[in-house]
């Protein structure tokens, strides 16, 4: 299958000693090779964040 399931988590909780929030979405591994970035809500910082792929 072309599409895997991913986990996004916060970068910007971690710098300042957050909790990250974490999300969980899919991805075309084939269309999209690159890791995902997207902006999502952080309920802990309370405002939208950037979100990047882990593994």
């Amino acid at each position: 299958m072309a599409r895997e399931i991913i986990t996004i988590e916060c970068t910007e909780a971690r710098k300042e000693g957050g909790s990250p929030s974490r999300y969980t979405t899919t991805r075309n591994k084939k269309l999209k090779p690159e890791k995902l970035e997207l902006k999502k809500y952080n309920p802990f910082l309370r405002r939208h964040t950037v979100h990047r792929e882990i593994k």
